[in-house]
């Protein structure tokens, strides 16, 4: 298995509400409400961390996702049918995703480590089995991919 490492985020919440919010996953429901604020989207043009090209795909994108309290799907996407699904819970440290309904095996862990009392850090990890010519093509795209999904957690208001 080849893993693509994000690099670590500093998030202003604490381990504990990080964990909560990212444990259900109906609480990022949520999301497609902000993809449709005008602030929010103004707030991600100035910090330049999805391209203007990106932006209306992005919404496009959250706003066909389904979420349940163990799996965010998508019906809709160009290779079918895909699910995100909680395999594992490491209160408050770690959650970890199976990817199912995808051409490859693949899967997702998000780690949290309280830095202090309200302050964290975050890193996700994606896991996939390429084989050598897909591991060349699938590379960029996917360390592209596992930082720019560290940087949407970072931006969760994670306060209840």
């Amino acid at each position: 298995m080849t893993k693509y490492e994000s690099t670590v985020k500093q998030i202003h919440f604490s381990q504990s509400s990080i964990f909560m919010k990212l444990a259900d996953m109906r609480n990022l429901e949520s999301l497609k409400e902000r993809v449709s604020d005008p602030s929010f989207i103004e707030q991600l043009r100035a910090s330049g961390k999805v391209p203007e090209d990106k932006l209306a795909q992005m919404q496009d994108l959250i706003q066909k996702l389904e979420f349940t309290a163990d799996t965010i799907s998508i019906s809709d996407s160009p290779i079918g049918n895909v699910s995100l699904c909680i395999v594992e819970r490491d209160e408050p440290k770690c959650i970890k995703f199976e990817v199912q309904g995808a051409p490859i095996a693949a899967n997702l862990w998000i780690q949290i480590l309280p830095t202090a009392t309200y302050e964290s850090k975050m890193k996700c990890t994606i896991g996939a089995e390429l084989n050598f010519f897909m591991k060349q093509m699938a590379k960029k795209p996917l360390q592209e991919g596992v930082e720019k999904l560290a940087d949407m957690l970072a931006m969760i208001p994670y306060g209840y």
